[in-house]
This record gives C-alpha cells, structure tokens and sequence, in this order.
C-alpha cells in the first residue's frame, strides 16, 4: 500500500501540469517557441551559458534602436534650440547701443562713452596683414571650413588636456560672430548649440569675406571699443586702413581677453600676446620672415588719451549735458567740447604735483580746479587728484563753504548802493547777537578803505557791510552773478558760510573778468551724429549787462589790490594784470582762491571729502600756488591785456591830477583814512562817481 502510494506521488511529481503559450488564448503557433524540458530554448546554445549567433543579433537591433532615439533626441535637442532663437527675420545685424565720442578743442578724443564703434570699414581697405592677423590667431582654418570646425575643437581639446586647462577655444570666427551679434556670454550647453546653429546660418546667408568683414568691425576690443576702426581709434589714434603689422598684430592679440589685455592697461601683456600672432602668421606664411623679424623689432605702442585720467571728469558731466540738450540717443554721436587738451593736461599736472609736494604736510586729500573764458567757456576741468580712486567730482557736485571767496558780492552790493572803494568803514570786534566774528590774526586796524578790508579779507568790515544794505540784498547780488545753490539770508553770509560749488564761484566771477556781462558757463559746443546730422549747435549768447560798468571796474580794481598787497600777494603772474579772492573756511576745512585776467577765469580749491579740517591749510597758500603755475602754462604766448576798468592803474585814474593830489587818500587807496570821507556813502563817493563816469 505504501509502496502503491509512493509511486503514484512520483508520477505527479514527474507531470507537468503548467499552461503551455499555444495552449493560452490568442497564444503562438505550435511549432513556435518551443522549449526543452527544463525550461530551456529551442535553439542551440554554446557550452559555458554563453549564446550562439542570437546575442549578435540583439546587439545589432539594440544598436539601432538607440541610435534612433539618439537621433531623436538630437533632433528635438535641435527643434528646442531653434526654437529659442530669435525669429528668423530679426536675424540680421543688430544694432549696437549708441556711443558718445568727446573731442577737445582742436578735435581731439578726449574719451568715450558707451560703447565706441568706429564706422564700418571695407575688407578691401584694410591692408591685407590686417585681416590675416585674426585668422592666423583666432581661426586658420576659416577659409576650409563651414562654420563649425571639427578639427579645430579636437586640436583645442588636446591642447587643454596637455596644458590641464583651457588653453585654447574651438569657436571658429564665425561661431564669435554668431555670439557677439546674437548670444549672451553664459557658457551653457544651450548657448553653444546655439551658437553652432547660428554659425551655419550665418555661413549659409552670407559669404566668407562677407563674413571675415562683418567680424572685423564687431569684434570687441576692450575700453568700449567695438570693431576695427573704434579700436584703432582708441588705442593709436589711427584709422584701421592706416595700422602697421605690429598695430594690427596687438589688436588681434586683444580679442581673447579684450580687458585682461588692453594695451592702456597692461601693456607687457598686450605686447606678449601680440608676438604671438606674429609668430602664428609667420609660421602659416602670411608674412615673410624678414617681416616678422622687424615687427618684433619694433612692437606697438598705444597711445594715452589726452588728458589722463581728469578727463573723465569732464566726459561724466558732458554726458549729464548731453542728455539735458538732446535727450535719449539711439545713434552714434560725437560731442565737441569747449576743453583745451593742453590747458586740461596743465590743470591736472598742478593739482596733482601740488597735492603730492604738499597736500600731506597740510592735511589737504583732495583738490578741485576750474578754468574757463570770461564768457564762460570752460577750457579746463579738474574733479579731483586721481579718477581711478575716485569718480566724485569735485569741481561741480561738491558744495563747500567758500569763506572770503564770497565776499566780492557783498561788496559789489556795497557798490551799487553808492560807496566806492575809498570809501571808508570801521575795522573793530562787532557782536551780532553774540556772534563775535573775528579777522584771521586777531587784529584791527580801525577806519580802512572798502579796497584794504577786502584786499586783507577782514572779517568785522564784511560783517557791517552786510547788516547795512541786508543779508538780502547780498544773497540777490550773488544769484544775479551766478551762483545757484541756496543762501542763507544771516550776517554769517557775509564771511561765505552758505555753500557753493566750485564751478558755480567761478562762473559768478566771470563777470567781473569781462566788464559786466553775464556769463554762461559751458562745454558743449555741439553735437552731431557719426555721419554729419547736427542735433544741437550752441549759438552766441548775448546775455546782457548785469552789473554797470563802472562797479565792475571798482570791483576789478580791488580785487586786483588783493594780489598786489592782500592775501594773495604771492600769485605769481608777470606782466598780466591780475585780480582775485582767497578764502578759507571754518576751522581751516577748506581752502579757496579765485583768480582771473581778462582772458581767463581759474578757480582752485582744496580739502577733505569728509570735511575734515586741514593743518591750517589756507586760500593765500597752496590755492595760490596751484593757480599760479597753471595760468603762467595757460596764458603763455597770448598778448597780456588789462582788466575791464582799470587800465592805466586803477579806477581812479582818469581823475584830474590837481584833485587826486589834493585828495591823498584817494592816489592811495591802500592807506586808510583818519575818518570817513564828507557825506559817508554820498558826498565825496556821489562826485567822484559823476566825475568819473560822466554822470
């Protein structure tokens, strides 16, 4: 029975009841997929579980089904790419931003600003080493190619490895076309395929000269120079159709790092890498030997902008200018300046000299100096001591108190309300609501003429005189000739405590240099498109008198004492007549001098941007100083001429010489008087107004 039973469970055992495939519904064929017992294939099998012929057909079909969806793949990679490029009618040469090239007065480039593009230049006006350059170090195969440079990646890519960096870029000319018209910087993988797609394009719409052509005056060359001609501009002061090989050679070196390499900046760089592109054309015979031979000899040299580094002070507030004339500008223009390139360079020389002589021990940091025409046309415009350390200008955007630099208008109010430089006021301590001001030395000299108190800048007559006509009346003068900031109307006004720009102060003396007109300080002359079209040209200005003749010559005389005895008796200016205020501030914070002939008007101050005092810095000292060495540079070779109204000596020239002699205190108008004249502010002052000027 036991036996019975253990056979029958090993023939269940041996029986097979699984489902085969042809017995399932819809199932195979019979005949097909048949197995051997156990599970295994029909077909044969190599010893060692490895298969026959089958397993190579796997592969093959795998093979092809991956390479199908690789190239799918790449195809909507491509579709994806293309879709995010431009439309295809917008690619064609963009525009690029506008740029504004400032000229000085004799046509000079003074700067630029945005980015400078020279105009387009023909391939053939170019000489031909000019083009070659570029290929030989960018792109040599550019003619055997279509764009896209296989070769060239590889070569690239071993060079990388071989240097363990990336020593070499694969972009063909075209590729850096394709980029700098269309793409951005950013190095991803989407922007290369763009990159890529483009430079088909552009090989496909446009020929290789073409091509060459359009990369050569596009190209970025660093200093906001794009394109050939800019470039050339730029650093050589040359068109492009003019540039030597070693000039040629420089520029083409640039284009790999255009801000690492610029030869205003580093120049050893520049060089090396210029050498190199000799050597490359050389190698691919595009240059004899002999050629590269003396090209090394002889390498390029860029040129300085004129006017250094101040310069740009003037380019920022010509653009200030330039958008207050003509609005926003979609187009290249070119700006002409009023700016004397010789008299910039003499301004910047002796503000920086000085300051480095003598602005340590004095405790000065920085320093600002204004010339301009007695119309106000400005020559020359410093900002500050050095624009890479510092872009603030000092010249214009910095209010400051002027000190005694003011108190030319409280005299002339004096003027026009009938005294006269003789007449005669109290140099003595005055309390104004217990405000005591003082004189610098803490002396008084009792009754002096309104000529010795303003030519030894005494404080306590500046004071009375503004309470006598009224801080008003003062602030009025000064609006009148200029000065725009807001004034307090108190007694301090007197003794310059409002503040005032530099370049303000000395357009408001302008005045007083041409006779009595008004003056409207400017630079731009006028402005004008690349290709000619004018969009504003500055017209004569007849502004008209603003003060009378004869208070000019008054004031003329002076201020002229103020550097014949006063406190700028150390200006040093032979054979000129000259005339001025210093001036000097609270706690010595500031320190000014206002000096003018009759062809020009140069203002000079210095201090601390943080308003920090100085080591007793004063407008009689450094100030002086500074404006003599720059005017004796500034009025060299020009016929001297006298100030407006004091020809032959002074205002009171023209008296009849019985009544001058009689009338001592007037022949010597630096000589006080025992007390004031017969009539105070009329009298004696009326006469001699009327006897003067025929009234």
């Amino acid at each position: 029975m036991a036996s019975r039973q253990s056979g029958r469970k090993r023939a269940l055992a041996d029986l097979d009841l699984r489902a085969r495939p042809q017995d399932r519904a819809g199932g195979p064929l019979p005949g097909h997929g048949k197995r051997r017992r156990g599970g295994a294939p029909w077909w044969p099998q190599r010893r060692g579980g490895k298969k026959s012929g089958g397993g190579f057909g796997r592969v093959i079909y795998w093979g092809v089904v991956l390479s199908l969806w690789a190239a799918l793949a790449a195809s909507g990679a491509v579709v994806w790419v293309g879709l995010h490029l431009p439309p295809i009618q917008s690619l064609e040469i963009p525009k690029r931003p506008p740029s504004v090239l400032i000229l000085g007065l004799n046509g000079a480039t003074l700067a630029t600003r945005g980015d400078m593009g020279g105009a387009a230049v023909p391939l053939r006006e170019l000489p031909p080493y000019v083009p070659n350059a570029f290929i030989a170090i960018e792109d040599r195969r550019f003619y055997k190619h279509h764009g896209v440079d296989p070769w060239g990646i590889m070569r690239a890519a071993v060079a990388d490895v071989l240097h363990r960096g990336a020593s070499q870029g694969g972009s063909t000319i075209t590729q850096q076309l394709a980029k700098n018209l269309f793409l951005t910087q950013e190095r991803t993988l989407t922007r290369k395929l763009q990159e890529v797609l483009l430079a088909l394009w552009l090989e496909h719409k446009f020929t290789k000269r073409q091509i060459l052509e359009l990369y050569l005056n596009r190209v970025y060359f660093g200093a906001g120079a794009y394109g050939v001609e800019a470039a050339a501009q730029r650093y050589f002061g040359k068109s492009a159709r003019r540039l030597t090989l070693p000039e040629a050679a420089m520029l083409a070196g640039l284009v790999q790092s255009p801000s690492r390499l610029a030869p205003t900046r580093n120049p050893d760089g520049a060089a090396r890498r210029a050498q190199l592109v000799i050597a490359a054309m050389a190698q691919q015979n595009m240059i004899s030997a002999a050629a590269a031979k003396l090209a090394l000899i002889a390498p390029a040299r860029a040129k300085q902008p004129s006017g250094a580094g101040s310069v740009n002070y003037v380019a920022d507030w010509v653009m200030d200018a330039v958008n207050d004339l003509v609005g926003h500008i979609d187009t290249d223009i070119v700006v002409d300046t009023s700016i004397d390139p010789a008299l910039q360079n003499a301004a910047e020389q002796a503000l920086v000299d000085a300051l480095a002589q003598r602005g340590q021990k004095l405790g000065v940091g920085e320093g600002a100096l204004v010339a301009m025409t007695p119309d106000g046309t400005v020559r020359a415009l410093v900002g500050g001591k050095s624009y890479a350390d510092s872009q603030f200008d000092r010249a214009i955007a910095a209010k400051r108190q002027p000190g005694s630099a003011f108190k030319p208008f409280v005299y002339l109010t004096a003027l026009e309300h009938g005294l006269t430089p003789d007449s005669v006021r109290e140099d003595a301590p005055i309390s104004v609501k217990g405000w005591r001001p003082e004189n610098y030395e803490h002396q008084y000299f009792g009754p002096v003429t309104l000529t010795q108190a303003l030519a030894d800048s005494l404080n306590t007559v500046s004071v009375r005189l503004t309470l006598e006509f009224g801080p008003a009346a003062v602030i009025r003068t000064a609006y009148r000739m200029g000065i725009v900031s807001p004034l307090e109307p108190n007694a301090s006004i007197a003794l310059g405590t409002s503040e005032v720009s530099l370049f303000e102060l000395v357009g408001a003396y302008a005045p007083f240099a041409n006779g009595g007109f008004a003056a409207s300080p400017h630079v731009v002359e006028r402005i004008r498109t690349s290709d000619g079209k004018v969009l504003y040209a500055r017209a004569p200005q007849a502004l008209g008198r603003i003060v009378e003749a004869r208070y000019a010559a008054m004031m003329n005389a002076m201020m002229h004492e103020t550097l014949a005895s006063g406190t700028a008796r150390h200006a040093d200016l032979p054979g000129w007549q000259a005339a001025g205020k210093t001036g000097t501030s609270q706690d010595f914070r500031d320190a000014w001098f206002i000096g003018y002939t009759s062809r020009l008007v140069t203002g000079v101050w210095l201090g601390n941007d943080d308003s920090s005092p100085t080591r007793r810095a004063t407008g009689g000292g450094l100030p002086v100083d500074i404006w003599s060495r720059f005017m004796k540079t500034a009025l060299r070779g020009t016929a001297p001429a006298p100030l407006p109204g004091i020809a032959g000596g002074g205002w009171f020239a023209a008296l009849p010489q019985p009544f001058a002699a009689s009338n001592p205190q007037i022949a010597d108008s630096r000589r006080p008087a025992a007390s004031p004249p017969p009539g105070g502010s009329g009298g004696l002052d009326s006469w001699l107004i009327n006897r003067l000027f025929g009234r």
